[in-house]
């Protein structure tokens, strides 16, 4: 099959679009011809040999695809060949084909395209466990997104308003700004121009925010932090940035406040069922129109290596898909 191939370790740049042996079906999985493949951060440090997952090469990047099964192992009930699904896997995704577990294939309902589907799960996945789960968000809070532009950061602006919250909008630049505010956010703040504690805290009539969503890290983290309510809940989902920040604990302790680990690859291993109903919720946002993902940019497979290009250099606005498929 085609695939974009990580022959070795290294930059994104190294890979090749080129043949590579479809992986093996086992017992409890589904085959799946892939239509359409979401990029994610992930996927440039995997194949670095940075992410923790680390595949023995040749591999192909990519968890999260849209398409149709293909093939299933004798003991899957649940799927059969020409069903139209989108999975989560760790790796293998920007491929003609990919193998998923059983458990982590989800029927795609009527209406949705592929395209749509293949970014879903992850970057809307982590950001509905992050507010439902981790922070318990309530109708009425105000929610500070960093990184309003990345992909789960417009997946926080997205979901965050659907839940009934206001929603605050941090970026680096105005056109991630401008696109956050189509996604509904209430109000903006440019880090790169402006001091994020002291705006976050006027955004929010001194208050500061009741819940922090920060898949950046970096400087940015503890200026965010102090300006957080009382009993505020500081949501770390990710490093962007590169740089692991180290909080001052006293700011905890003088908010009442909590840092919240947000780690949706292993909730999903841990509570599979959970991830089912939040997945499946998910999908009925989706259907009436309550969030949208932001597709920017759309790449052929033989572009694949640009997509990642424009991920890696955080260039990117939304979500970036490989069509896998074309037509």
């Amino acid at each position: 099959m085609k695939a974009l191939v990580c022959n070795a370790f290294g930059p994104v740049e190294s890979l090749q679009v080129s043949d590579l042996e479809p992986a093996a079906l086992n017992d409890g999985q589904v085959r799946i011809d892939v239509h359409a493949c979401g990029i994610n951060f992930p996927d440039v440090l995997i194949v670095q040999g940075l992410y923790q997952v680390k595949p023995q090469p040749p591999f192909s990047p990519g968890c999260e695809v849209a398409g149709v099964v293909s093939e299933v192992a004798r003991d899957v009930q649940r799927f059969r060949p020409g069903d139209r699904v989108l999975a989560w896997l760790s790796f293998g995704g920007c491929a003609e084909q990919a193998v998923a577990s059983a458990a982590d294939v989800f029927t795609l309902p009527d209406g949705i395209d592929f395209e749509t589907a293949s970014v879903l799960l992850l970057t809307y996945g982590t950001a509905y466990h992050a507010l439902v789960q981790r922070a318990a968000l309530r109708a009425g809070e105000s929610v500070a997104v960093l990184g309003a532009g990345g992909g789960v950061g417009t997946a926080c602006v997205q979901l965050a308003g659907a839940l009934g919250a206001r929603v605050i909008a941090c970026a680096s630049s105005v056109e991630k700004l401008a696109a956050a505010r189509e996604q509904g956010a209430d109000a903006v703040i440019d880090y790169s121009r402006d001091e994020l504690r002291d705006a976050l805290k006027a955004a929010t009539g001194g208050k500061g925010a009741d819940v922090i969503c920060d898949p950046v890290g970096g400087a940015l983290a503890e200026h965010a932090f102090r300006a957080i309510a009382w009993q505020g809940r500081y949501l770390v989902i990710g490093f962007a940035a590169g740089e692991i920040p180290r909080l001052p604990l006293n700011l905890a302790l003088l908010k009442g406040a909590s840092a919240v680990g947000v780690f949706w690859g292993d909730f999903v291993r841990r509570d599979p069922a959970t991830n089912r109903d939040n997945v499946q919720a998910l999908l009925g946002l989706l259907q009436t129109g309550r969030i949208a993902p932001l597709i920017s940019q759309r790449f052929a497979l033989r572009d694949a290596v640009s997509a990642l290009q424009v991920l890696s250099a955080r260039q990117a606005v939304g979500k970036l898909v490989v069509r896998v498929r074309e037509g």
